[in-house]
């Protein structure tokens, strides 16, 4: 039986997300609760009609495509070249995927640039979180506006399931999560076709304290907080996401 440890401390999301068995392990993510938080949230920031949206980390694309639908120019990108390969069989003349590291202003400004599920603070170094917002700013139009739904660090924290398992595709994923240095980490274990394989996610528990410090070193207003994909009210220790729009 071989050993796959695929773990790479450095850059941990480069070979999880671009692995099968990432998508695996997700794949029953709630579909209608994405499509229903992307209502919301486009009926909240009153977008105009083909407004320009950008999808910062899309995975394999399932809210660009959605928004897509509801009639907007969007584009996805993504670091994991598997994901880009993947969303790119939906592309079409307004929607418009592509690899591209999230730190990296855009060439393009958007109306709106929304980061979600939890994609940011995935870099071991402070300074690359920061260069990242600073990116999500540049890349907006004059008017244009961001959001980043985050985890709410202090309801995970409290929440946390420290062992599961979690039986996917006839495949056992063992999970374990614990708090070390103020990161929250995924270790992820599991048997596949006669092999072992290890997996780590690893994301920085910033509060909402630590965002708003980012934010005004980076010149940007926070202008509304939420707690859930309904948009409702953000508490600190209830709330399981945390939802900023800012400009």
């Amino acid at each position: 039986m071989s050993e796959n440890n695929t773990s790479q401390e450095n850059n941990w999301f480069e070979t999880w997300f671009d692995s099968p068995y990432y998508h695996i392990l997700y794949k029953d993510r709630n579909d209608t609760e994405a499509q229903l938080f992307m209502d919301n949230l486009t009926h909240y920031l009153n977008l105009p009609e083909e407004a320009k949206i950008l999808d910062l980390a899309c995975g394999k694309g399932r809210h660009a495509i959605y928004l897509n639908q509801l009639g907007y120019d969007v584009t996805g990108v993504d670091l994991s070249e598997n994901s880009i390969k993947e969303a790119s069989k939906s592309s079409n003349d307004t929607l418009h995927f592509k690899v591209h590291d999230m730190r990296v202003q855009t060439e393009e400004k958007y109306d709106a640039v929304f980061n979600l599920f939890t994609s940011f603070g995935y870099f071991e170094n402070e300074e690359d979180n920061f260069k990242t917002l600073a990116a999500i700013k540049n890349s907006l139009t004059e008017y244009g506006f961001a959001v980043i739904d985050f985890m709410n660090a202090n309801y995970v924290i409290d929440n946390l399931v420290p062992e599961e398992v979690k039986t996917v595709n006839g495949i056992d994923f063992n999970i374990k999560r614990y708090l070390t240095d103020g990161h929250i980490y995924k270790e992820i274990d599991f048997e596949d076709k006669g092999q072992k394989f290890h997996f780590t996610e690893k994301v920085r528990a910033l509060t909402l304290q630590d965002f708003e410090q980012m934010m005004e070193k980076a010149d940007i207003y926070l202008l509304d907080i939420f707690g859930d994909y309904k948009l409702r009210k953000f508490y600190k220790n209830d709330s399981e996401r945390l939802i900023m729009v800012f400009k």
